[in-house]
């Protein structure tokens, strides 16, 4: 028995308490059984709880979005359990700064995992299920990185352009078989604790509204779903208004 909401499935693959979150609360707000995921799934509990309390419906679920089995078993729980999934959002970060000679193998190849090959597990998944179904949007989270490499950031950059590489791919191959696929570039800092916390000189440089707002973020991630597939968006890219680029 499937507890479908009455839009469907959505499900928010790093879903923290930022960007992923954001994204998750606006689909369930819209009528979407949300399902977030990220490695400690038990922090999702109190969102979960939240989304409910205001007449959502959601699910946290446990799942290290670099492990085949992980995300597999995750796909295959949702689709089984809650019902067929309509958006897929792949939202794992891996934003770290090393010095090239700082970089050893297992650091560079952690970040590729969190940022690039889980988002081939999560890409992968979302169109077996949503292929012979013949709809369904997914949606890569990208960054700075995606599009130029910085000083520091040669694990960071290489990972996110693959991303942005895989869903470009992506995007050609199921396009044709009536899923969006699309990728969205974050250009400039997101309003969360750790900028606030981590870099207080330049956030008290900007104005208020000079940090990306994560619910802003997940409004256009709703409008990219709600898209006519005569005229789909693949990259956009998002930035405050004193971003200089």
């Amino acid at each position: 028995m499937t507890m479908t909401g009455e839009k469907g499935v959505a499900l928010v693959v790093g879903a923290g308490e930022s960007t992923g979150e954001a994204v998750a609360r606006r689909f369930a707000a819209t009528g979407h059984f949300t399902c977030m995921a990220r490695r400690n799934g038990d922090r999702l509990a109190p969102i979960a709880f939240d989304i409910e309390r205001k007449g959502g419906r959601a699910r946290g679920f446990n799942c290290d979005a670099r492990r085949e089995a992980d995300v597999v078993a995750l796909f295959d729980e949702i689709e089984d359990v809650i019902g067929p999934l309509e958006v897929v959002v792949h939202n794992v970060g891996g934003n770290v700064r090393y010095p090239i000679l700082e970089t050893t193998t297992q650091k560079y190849f952690k970040v590729w995992e969190m940022a690039c090959f889980s988002g081939f597990l999560v890409g992968r998944e979302a169109a077996r299920r949503m292929g012979p179904r013949g709809r369904g949007t997914i949606i890569f989270t990208g960054a700075t990185a995606s599009v130029r490499g910085g000083t520091g950031y040669a694990a960071f950059a290489g990972a996110k352009h693959g991303l942005r590489a895989l869903a470009q791919s992506m995007a050609r191959e199921l396009g044709p078989k009536g899923i969006h696929v699309a990728h969205a570039v974050i250009d400039g800092p997101i309003d969360t604790p750790f900028i606030r916390e981590g870099f207080p000189d330049m956030v008290a440089a900007r104005p208020a509204d000079g940090l990306l707002s994560p619910e802003a973020i997940a409004e256009a991630y709703y409008a990219l779903h709600q898209q006519t597939r005569s005229a789909w968006s693949h990259e956009v890219d998002f930035r405050p208004w004193v971003e200089p680029w």
